[in-house]
């Protein structure tokens, strides 16, 4: 890269964002379908899962990138299940604002608030982030979107009704590194 020429690195430059508008947000809700089928245990399947957590956020009337945030906070779990909520922040920090990324990033750190002590976890590791001016709303995704949205009979929104938010969120022109947007920990 040292030796290219400034016409090579726009061309570069230029690829990529076609690439970005054309099949980034492709990529990322194949991640969410992959999610279909296995339960793990749970009533329904984590695709499932994800439409509820969104229908629910969307119900209560949460802004768009919260909306997504819940849609797609459990993308990571394939790829990285042991850390999937620093996965999925990661794939959606360019796209999503500061608040939305962090709650996904933490949620599951919240949300062994509701079962760790039923497997003998700490159900108190939140707390070292009660600092936090996005605390409160990461103990709400989780409370009132998150662990509520395992129900087989829940009347979810399907993946075509959130579509239009999925591509007003990812035709945003993206946060990238070297961005002071993205600077210090999100």
């Amino acid at each position: 890269m040292d030796d290219a020429t400034v016409a090579e690195m726009e061309l570069i430059r230029d690829e990529a964002a076609v690439h970005r508008r054309d099949h980034w947000l492709g990529t990322v809700v194949r991640l969410l379908e992959s999610m279909k089928g296995y339960t793990f245990g749970y009533r329904v399947d984590r695709y499932e899962h994800s439409l509820q957590s969104a229908t629910r956020a969307h119900r209560e009337g949460a802004r768009v990138d919260l909306v997504v945030a819940a849609l797609l906070h459990d993308i990571g779990d394939d790829l990285c299940p042991d850390n999937h909520s620093e996965v999925a922040a990661a794939i959606l920090r360019p796209v999503l604002d500061d608040e939305a990324v962090w709650v996904v990033k933490h949620h599951g750190v919240f949300q062994t608030y509701h079962y760790g002590e039923k497997l003998g976890l700490p159900s108190d590791s939140r707390d070292r982030y009660r600092d936090s001016p996005y605390f409160e709303t990461c103990a709400h995704f989780c409370a009132a979107w998150d662990q509520e949205s395992f129900d087989p009979d829940y009347d979810s929104e399907s993946l075509e009704f959130f579509m239009p938010m999925l591509e007003e969120v990812f035709s945003r022109p993206p946060k990238v590194w070297g961005d002071p947007d993205l600077a210090g920990e999100a």
